[in-house]
């Protein structure tokens, strides 16, 4: 943490995504960095996996699997890099990722940028031994089928992965998010488990946080029994009322401003499903009170991404050290027995 105070106003000092380039290629070269281990009352299980805590890395800040060993090594219980296409694309034109600091959120509009499937899957062999790695992956944007995409990338990335994450959540991807519609989605997960290796992986599903009702009913009535969990959510396109400049930029908002919306639908999933199906709580979480929050609602683990751009990569850590806390302030023996207590 000393570090990142010293080196942020150099970091910040670079847009967005050179900033974010540049701090993988830093992680590449500190094999020291490490923090400790999560303490035992938070290991968990979530969807037949064994956590060594709740607090995981989002899809999005480690795209092609270059550094999951480093981001366990801070504390993250698990990681989960991508979003992964069958095929390299470069994604949308730059400037495309955009630090609001005012509001301390991030506005991307990446669109899956990515060296393909096939260029991290030798790195992806080596990360399992790390640690719990999840693969997310995603759909090419000029692909004439994305449903197939899909069923390709579980074929591939299965016997790499911990548990593979289906990315329709997107919304920088034209047309992707319309993959969460009932027939669609029932078509893709079908899909999606045919070519589920036999004792392969779970498969996870991320879902958006702009839904109505109707579709949240939906999306859990076609996931029911052919997906291990939900995580709910991705960027947002919605926009509150922001501080920041580049507030009028398109593509997915996501960090503090996102928190409100996507714990009130990890509440709505949390009610449609009746708790039958796990879920993850993604979006907006800075601090152990936000982790400890989704928790209650009924995540049994929660990612983050957006708030290490503010926090630093120390932030795992200290959420673990504030879970524990909060935990035993609560009368709590372990992280799972406070999942959906206020559902």
């Amino acid at each position: 943490m000393a570090l990142f105070q010293l080196l942020r106003p150099l970091i910040h000092a670079m847009d967005g995504e050179s900033a974010h380039l540049a701090t993988i290629k830093l992680l590449q070269m500190a094999p020291f960095l490490s923090a400790p281990a999560p303490h035992p009352m938070l290991a968990t299980r979530l969807a037949g996996l064994a956590l060594p805590g709740p607090v995981g890395l989002a899809a999005g800040f480690d795209k092609d699997g270059k550094v999951p060993g480093r981001m366990l090594a801070l504390g993250f219980g698990f990681v989960e890099v991508g979003t992964l296409t069958p095929l390299p694309q470069e994604g949308n034109p730059r400037p495309r990722l955009f630090r609001l600091v005012e509001d301390r959120a991030v506005i991307n509009r990446m669109g899956f940028n990515n060296g393909g499937q096939e260029a991290a899957a030798a790195r992806l062999a080596q990360a399992r031994r790390a640690g719990i790695v999840g693969i997310n992956i995603g759909a090419n944007k000029d692909s004439a089928d994305r449903i197939a995409d899909y069923a390709k990338g579980v074929a591939r990335m299965a016997p790499l992965a911990s548990y593979i994450t289906i990315n329709i959540s997107s919304p920088n991807t034209p047309g992707l998010r319309a993959l969460q519609d009932k027939g669609a989605l029932a078509e893709l997960l079908a899909g999606s488990r045919a070519a589920m290796p036999k004792d392969g992986p779970p498969l996870f599903l991320k879902v958006a946080p702009d839904l109505e009702p109707d579709d949240i009913r939906d999306i859990v009535a076609v996931s029911a029994g052919v997906v291990d969990a939900l995580i709910v959510s991705n960027t947002t396109i919605s926009r509150p009322a922001l501080a920041s400049a580049a507030a009028g930029e398109s593509g997915g908002l996501s960090g503090a401003p996102l928190k409100a919306l996507a714990q009130q639908r990890l509440r709505d999933f949390r009610a449609e499903s009746g708790g039958q199906i796990p879920l993850i709580g993604a979006g907006g979480i800075e601090s152990a009170e936000d982790a400890y929050a989704r928790i209650r609602a009924g995540a049994s683990a929660i990612q983050l991404y957006s708030a290490l751009v503010y926090e630093g990569p120390g932030l795992a850590a200290r959420i673990n050290a504030g879970l524990v806390d909060l935990l035993k302030r609560d009368g709590f023996a372990s992280v799972s027995e406070a999942v959906g207590v206020d559902a």
